[in-house]
């Protein structure tokens, strides 16, 4: 009992770092949330939205390959999740994934990304309403990765993106995240992750207006990422801590994850440190996550909370997810 008060302590100091740090950079510029892709940089799942999105160099637990694909060798049994957002001002943002291991060292992972506004009020040139539109931004990713020394996992994922911004504006476009894994010890690991090589959407508006129409491109920003975790095994304590390059701009996040009773865990994070002092404001999470057996199945709720200073109001995300033995 002694132990798990010191946990609880440790955990509450954890999550108010998050709250007193956001209050004291209270920043609204963004350099980058007008670039493409964006929805796409929001993080993937209650598990890694709830820890900060600092889960690139962990290897146990639920993973993900968006956020590093070379940690699907470290899946232990098949498994299948999938989330819903509740975001303000008409946005959703929703995921679903399968991944599992192959014998003896690799492993494999599909993901969906589904983002999107909607409720748009359309208008005429005399400001009358004429229809409601809406616009779907989605990913697919297909990722590998293999173990090629015990220390060492190489991934790779192929991103397709679809982008349906308006009638007879559409994109379909690939791109690619390269990742690797290290482990210095058991409960040391560091990783390295490049995402959207070569991402963008293209557009050729000459559908709409004829020969008054444009093709162009709109590139996402590289992403390059190196992140370190530590595993508190005796504490049943993950921790995580990353820096992020968004193009030229450097961010930092930190997160972490105990677990408090058999099949329970707690987690808090923090994303968006801004490095540069130019722009983008803290987002504070926190999340839980409730585990059973039953037979040969494990299911599993999982639930974050984000708190986004420039919304009306804050995000939340409820994943479902089922294990196979």
């Amino acid at each position: 009992m002694k132990r798990h008060k010191s946990f609880f302590k440790y955990f509450f100091m954890l999550c108010l770092i998050p709250v007193y740090t956001s209050l004291a950079q209270l920043q609204t510029d963004n350099s980058i949330g007008g670039l493409a892709g964006a929805p796409m940089r929001m993080g993937f799942g209650s598990r890694g939205i709830g820890m900060g999105n600092a889960l690139s160099a962990i290897t146990t637990g639920d993973l993900s390959a968006y956020y590093n694909p070379a940690l699907t060798p470290f899946q232990t049994s098949p498994e299948l999740m999938a989330s819903y957002g509740v975001l303000s001002l008409d946005r959703r943002l929703n995921f679903i994934s399968f991944g599992q291991s192959l014998k003896p060292h690799a492993g494999i992972s599909f993901a969906l990304i589904n983002s999107g506004v909607g409720n748009i009020d359309g208008r005429d040139y005399e400001g009358n309403h004429t229809e409601t539109y809406s616009t779907s931004e989605n990913a697919f990713l297909f990722s590998f990765g293999i173990q090629v020394i015990p220390q060492l996992s190489l991934g790779l994922s192929a991103k397709f993106f679809y982008y349906s911004l308006y009638n007879d504006m559409s994109s379909t476009t690939a791109g690619l995240d390269l990742g690797a894994v290290y482990f210095i010890t058991d409960e040391f690991t560091v990783a390295g992750v490049i995402q959207d090589i070569n991402a963008k959407y293209k557009w050729d508006s000459s559908k709409l207006y004829g020969i008054a129409g444009s093709s162009f491109s709109d590139n996402f920003p590289e992403r390059k990422r190196l992140a370190m975790s530590y595993n508190f095994k005796q504490w049943d304590l993950l921790s995580d801590a990353e820096v992020e390059w968004i193009g030229s701009e450097p961010f930092a996040r930190i997160g972490a994850e105990i677990g408090i009773a058999h099949g329970v865990a707690l987690r808090s994070g923090l994303d968006q440190i801004d490095l540069s002092g130019e722009g983008l404001s803290v987002k504070p999470s926190f999340g839980i996550s409730v585990a059973t057996t039953i037979g040969s199945w494990t299911p599993a709720f999982h639930y974050a909370y984000v708190i986004e200073p420039e919304s009306p109001s804050n995000m939340h995300f409820i994943s479902l997810s089922v294990r196979f033995k």
